[in-house]
């Protein structure tokens, strides 16, 4: 079973008391909608015929409750929209090509950097809304159908082995721990992270089971090649159970602790994945885990076994194919020509041999020839001392 933050979980519940009847601040109708779609994504109902079956966890409730209540607010003051329903397709692009072109701003004024964010949310929302009716035996118009799910890529930050060894020497225990297990599995963090019990750990440490409910797209069971001995001597030294989960201190809590350490170790520098040292966050562990392991792997498909991965783009997408290196030497050059003249040399051989064979087979047949004339003069013979004697 999958671990629910205990905050996200108290917030999103304080919140369906609060407005247990009504949403605030906005119409009637939009807060019923709003409530009714709430109520459906926390029973698993309605789900979309492309999405994850299944009821959606407190953190993903919350941040739909908060979206939509700000989706209503801005289609009320700027469009008179007062039925989310009755939305139209040009004032919904209207007001996605505002938050895209950074017209429409945050609150403190800042851009919305991933637009597309906001786009699936709605999205979401209103193919639910779609299929509600369907069961009614109403159609509902797809408005959501052409808008630009294109994202841009955000900046990461970027670490290769020796910095991250750099940031495990600088590290407390427990981060150390964090640092070289995030980078050894590139597990996502923190939804896989904080869901890993010390009973998923297999073969003495030197593999972990990300088992299906706890991951976003597989279960997987991977290979620990750099962090198995320090993984099994914390559990030891912290006396962990089976059953009990390996990180437990709160995502935003470990995210800060990374943030102060690279600062202190790499000051606010500009990685080359563009990211800022002092920015870099335990998601930032994936990408990096994926360079180191990327030019490790025989197998494309193995690479996406590891991650979890059901498409190969992801891997561009993850690496940018920072730390490659071109690897070809002379030696391969050499063994590369070697082949070459192996392959010419066979080719010669078997044409020799071809040519010796037909003419075994021609001299087969001559000979067959001369033992026909040679057996027709042995009659003849034969014949003629017969008539003499």
């Amino acid at each position: 079973m999958r671990r629910e933050s205990q905050e996200n979980k108290d917030l999103y519940l304080h919140k369906k008391a609060k407005y247990e009847e009504d949403i605030t601040d906005i119409s009637k109708q939009n807060s019923e909608i709003i409530l009714k779609y709430v109520t459906d994504m926390e029973c698993g109902l309605n789900i979309s015929s492309v999405s994850k079956k299944g009821s959606r966890g407190y953190e993903h409730l919350y941040g739909i409750f908060q979206k939509m209540v700000f989706f209503v607010k801005h289609f009320e003051e700027e469009y008179d929209v007062y039925d989310l329903t009755k939305l139209n397709e040009r004032q919904l692009f209207d007001f996605f090509l505002r938050m895209r072109n950074g017209e429409l701003k945050k609150k403190d004024g800042k851009i919305y950097t991933q637009p597309t964010n906001f786009v699936k949310i709605f999205k979401a929302f209103w193919h639910w809304w779609m299929k509600v009716n369907q069961k009614q035996g109403i159609k509902i118009y797809d408005i959501t159908q052409d808008l630009d799910t294109s994202r841009t890529k955000p900046k990461w930050v970027y670490l290769d082995q020796e910095q991250v060894k750099n940031l495990y020497y600088g590290a407390k225990h427990y981060y150390q721990i964090l640092i070289m297990f995030l980078y050894d599995s590139g597990v996502r963090a923190p939804s896989e992270l904080r869901n890993i019990k010390v009973s998923d750990f297999y073969d003495d440490f030197k593999e972990v089971q990300i088992r299906d409910e706890i991951s976003k797209t597989f279960g997987r069971r991977i290979k620990l090649m750099i962090s198995s001995k320090l993984i099994k001597d914390y559990v030891k030294y912290e006396k962990l159970g089976k059953d009990d989960y390996l990180f437990n201190r709160k995502p935003a809590t470990m995210n800060q602790y990374l943030q102060r350490l690279a600062k202190r170790t790499f000051s606010d520098k500009v990685s080359l994945a563009g990211g800022r040292y002092h920015e870099i966050t335990m998601y930032d562990f994936r990408h990096c885990s994926c360079c180191y392991w990327l030019p490790r792997y025989k197998s494309e498909s193995a690479l996406k076994y590891r991650f979890g991965w059901k498409k190969s783009d992801k891997i561009h997408y993850y690496s940018n194919l920072l730390g490659m290196l071109d690897t070809i030497t002379e030696e391969d050059l050499i063994l590369d020509n070697t082949l070459v003249e192996m392959q010419k040399e066979l080719i010669k051989a078997q044409n020799e041999e071809t040519i010796l064979t037909e003419r075994v087979k021609f001299l087969e047949g001559q000979m067959k020839i001369i033992g026909v004339e040679v057996k027709k003069m042995h009659d003849k013979t034969k014949r003629v001392v017969g008539l003499e004697e």
